[in-house]
């Protein structure tokens, strides 16, 4: 007991604990004792009771993919019937759609298609500018940045700044799953290596890319692994120059399996629980003392699980996702509009607030406006 309260207690200065402390608190320590501390935390990092949100489209330019990922249902192999590639005239439409929704951003992320290069994304990202100067591109990730770098023969660095130029606003952290390569090795073989991952992030931040890092968790991994994901994340935070915001954001969440190879090869459902997504959530507060934004992942835990998260650590409940497609084919069916997110968070006794990638407010769209206004108004008749 007595080491639990003096981690806890560094934890609220701010201090970094190592991974053997993380494992020995997420194992030792209760869910209220986790969840009081992840909260004080939220709390020195966002002061206010606010909780931002974001209208974005989650678009994929290919379902093509040589990574063979275990957890994936999306992908489809080169020359596969269902394969495609998706066109201008299909990305002006969901871009057009998303702005008529009150979106500016497009979440494009894709497969490891062994024929796209640098050349093409940069192609593609100069003319969805050039269409559409305003649209802002939260495009593909760091599996994808050395997929691309292998393919012609260039450095990270080279890559992402060329992206930069052509478009680019900002790089998820799409792709991390588990760092550790025992982990990776066996479910998404295919991928970078978790030094690749963090190396790319490393060139991103030097470059001034802003990033977010995420986490995919309950399957093979271990608490340790998981703890040392974090605080290789913390490493590369540490490194970022001053002038770079780097991991804006840490996004956790757990494991979907439905009909997926994975879910076979361990011969179980996923270990997560609503409990253990809360105490993950508390956990990446204390051990990511230099990371911002906690974002709850609703799609995957639902409305209840990441409310109880506001309370944990988390100031973020993500977007209203207009479109989703690889993790809504592993299982995740939960779904928001604008004014389902914002009830819930207010129903969770914080105060809603819409934003960009960059965590900026933003004046909530004219026609979200309108549309709560025309409720209020069927309500009172």
């Amino acid at each position: 007991m007595q080491q639990i309260d003096e981690l806890l207690h560094r934890a609220l200065q701010l201090e970094h604990l190592s991974i053997e402390e993380g494992v020995y608190l997420f194992e030792q320590a209760t869910t209220a004792e986790l969840m009081y501390v992840g909260n004080r935390l939220r709390f020195h990092h966002v002061p206010d009771k606010k909780v931002t949100w974001i209208i974005d489209r989650n678009s994929n330019t290919t379902n093509v993919c040589i990574a063979n990922c275990k957890f994936c249902n999306f992908f489809r192999k080169p020359k596969h019937k269902e394969a495609y590639v998706t066109s201008i005239e299909q990305y002006k439409k969901k871009i057009e759609e998303t702005f008529a929704y009150g979106g500016e951003q497009l979440l494009l992320q894709g497969g490891h298609h062994p024929d796209l290069g640098l050349d093409y994304y940069c192609d593609l990202f100069s003319q969805l500018k050039e269409l559409y100067p305003n649209l802002k591109l939260h495009a593909l990730g760091p599996p994808e940045i050395a997929h691309i770098a292998k393919l012609g023969n260039k450095s990270h660095t080279e890559v992402l700044k060329a992206l930069s130029e052509a478009g680019l606003d900002s790089l998820p952290g799409a792709g991390a799953e588990i760092l550790n390569d025992r982990v990776r090795r066996k479910i998404s073989r295919g991928k970078c290596t978790g030094k690749e991952w963090l190396d790319v992030m490393r060139a991103a931040h030097q470059l001034n890319i802003t990033t977010s890092a995420t986490m995919m968790f309950g399957h093979i991994e271990t608490n340790y692994e998981r703890m040392e994901h974090l605080v290789w994340l913390r490493e590369v935070q540490d490194e970022k120059p001053a002038h770079a915001k780097g991991f804006i954001a840490f996004i956790p969440w757990p494991f979907m399996d439905e009909d997926t190879i994975l879910k076979r090869l361990v011969n179980k459902r996923g270990t997560y629980t609503g409990d253990e997504y809360i105490r993950m959530i508390a956990m990446s507060r204390i051990m990511l003392p230099n990371v911002t934004n906690i974002q709850a992942s609703w799609l995957t835990v639902g409305k209840q699980v990441a409310q109880a998260c506001l309370h944990s650590g988390a100031n973020d409940f993500g977007s209203i996702m207009i479109e989703e497609n690889v993790v809504s084919a592993a299982g995740a069916a939960f779904r928001f509009t604008a004014d389902g997110i914002q009830k819930a968070i207010e129903d969770a006794g914080f105060r809603a607030q819409l934003r960009n990638q960059q965590y900026e407010d933003r004046e909530l769209p004219q026609n979200i406006v309108q549309q709560q206004l025309n409720r209020q108004t069927m309500i009172v008749d």
